[in-house]
């Protein structure tokens, strides 16, 4: 088992919104995770919190600068979980991780989040779906 942890300020995430707008978003997030920011009432906020969980992921897989933003994408509600492609999934197959389990916070400065990678074999012999896939999204279509 392998943790990462993030925090940042809010703010920092609003004037990079506001510094570089479309370009910053493109960079580090993917379309369906901007969409889902940009429909709340406070997007840096929302933002901020996937910033952080990506940074968490990369700091559990061990793949410090190896991974790309948009590899890494931070899914679903009410319990966030997490799905890797590119190289970002190969690195974590390659270093035998499984389920990556994910918890975000925030309050009006700060957003953190909590990533657990799991080894890909469980206690029971079973090999996790894929890296990065919890079970529920291994089994979504």
């Amino acid at each position: 088992m392998r943790v990462g942890v993030d925090l940042i300020e809010i703010e920092r995430i609003r004037l990079a919104l506001a510094r570089y707008g479309d370009g910053f978003k493109d960079r580090c997030f993917t379309k369906a995770e901007r969409e889902y920011c940009d429909a709340k009432p406070n997007p840096p906020q929302h933002y901020a919190g996937r910033f952080a969980a990506k940074e968490a992921v990369g700091k559990a897989l061990g793949s410090g600068v190896y991974f790309t933003w948009k590899e890494i994408e931070i899914r679903g509600r009410p319990k966030p979980g997490v799905y890797l492609e590119g190289r970002t999934a190969a690195w974590a197959g390659k270093v035998g991780a499984g389920r990556i389990e994910l918890s975000m916070t925030h309050s009006r400065e700060l957003a953190a989040a909590v990533a657990i990678v799991v080894d890909g074999m469980s206690e029971d012999g079973d090999s996790s779906p894929e890296p990065g896939l919890s079970r529920r999204e291994a089994k979504q279509p």
